[in-house]
Parts: structure tokens; C-alpha cells; sequence
């Protein structure tokens, strides 16, 4: 269970619209989000409504203005609960679509692919165990991509534009 707040001003004023469950479209709830206390539970915040556009994961805490959540905008029309996982993680990457090419298996978070990988593109992916989230900058910066335990034959298949992956980090769900 969980609940998230959400205000369309900064600094949680103006209306506020309260959320326990997964939404589909947000739209008809408030105009803009510039601000977010999440009281509990682990959410994915979504720039469009079905669950489209970036994405941003909130963990327990406050985030006084779009910003704090590296948000490119105030559009917030769908969110989802990330579901609790309290097991290991495991995801293989790979240089080529389909599985195809170069393959690393990851089991912690990884600050910069090229490093590890030798590659700045990753185009498809399969995680085997745990939700993970992708970043399009190393250091977890830019655009988010949340990953659940699945196949993802290329990367457009986990809404990216681009097979471009700076870093990615395993999503602990803390209590």
C-alpha cells in the first residue's frame, strides 16, 4: 500500500490531489505538478497518461519542486506503486538488438556503462531478477527508464528514443 501527494505548486501549495493506487490519467485531478510528498510506498511518475513519456521514480520524502525529482517539466498525468522486491537482482545487457552481441550480467548498480561495458549503447536487455532503472547519463542523470523483470528485445521496448545508457542502479524499496 502506499500514498503520494501531489501539489500543483511549488513548495507543496495550491491544490493538492491524493493518490493510493495505480492511475491511468491524472489529468482531470490538477492542471500541473511542481511539487510531491510521497508517505509511503516506492511510485513511477509519468510525463503522459497510460503510463508514456519520462518517467521518474519517488522513494519515501518530500520533493519541493519538479527539479528535485530531475524532472524535465511539471507534467505528471499517470503513476504507478513500483512493486515491493526484497530478493536479488540480476539483468543482462547486450551491444545488439535481440539479444545479439556483447553480453555483461549486472548484479549491482553500475555509475557508468562505458566503463564496464565499453559501449554507450545498450540495445536490448533482459532482467531476470529485480526492478532496476536506467539513465541516460552517467552518474543517474537524465532521462529515466524503469525496467521490471522481463525481455526487452530493443530498447524501444522500455520507451527509450535511443539506445543510449549512461548508468543504471537496482530500485531498492525501502519501507
Amino acid at each position: 500500500m502506499g500514498k503520494i501527494i501531489f501539489y500543483e505548486d511549488k513548495n507543496f501549495q495550491g491544490r493538492s490531489y491524493e493518490c493510493t493506487s495505480e492511475c491511468s490519467d491524472l489529468s482531470s485531478n490538477f492542471r500541473r505538478c511542481n511539487s510531491v510528498r510521497v508517505e509511503s510506498g516506492n511510485w513511477i511518475l509519468y510525463e503522459h497518461p497510460h503510463f508514456r513519456g519520462h518517467q521518474y521514480f519517488l522513494s519515501r520524502g518530500e520533493y519541493p519542486d519538479f527539479q528535485q525529482w530531475m524532472g524535465f517539466n511539471d507534467s505528471i498525468r499517470s503513476c504507478r506503486l513500483s512493486p515491493q522486491h526484497h530478493g536479488s537482482f540480476r539483468m543482462r545487457i547486450y551491444e545488439r538488438e535481440d539479444f545479439q552481441g556483447q553480453m555483461m550480467e549486472f548484479t549491482e548498480d553500475c555509475q557508468h556503462v562505458y566503463e564496464r561495458f565499453r559501449y554507450h549503447d545498450i540495445h536490448s536487455c533482459n532482467v531476470l531478477d529485480g526492478y532496476w532503472m536506467f539513465y541516460e547519463e552517467p552518474n543517474y542523470r537524465g532521462r529515466q527508464y524503469y525496467l521490471k523483470p522481463g525481455e526487452y528485445r530493443r530498447y524501444t521496448d522500455w520507451g527509450a528514443m535511443s539506445p543510449k545508457i549512461g548508468s543504471f542502479r537496482r530500485v531498492h524499496h525501502f519501507q
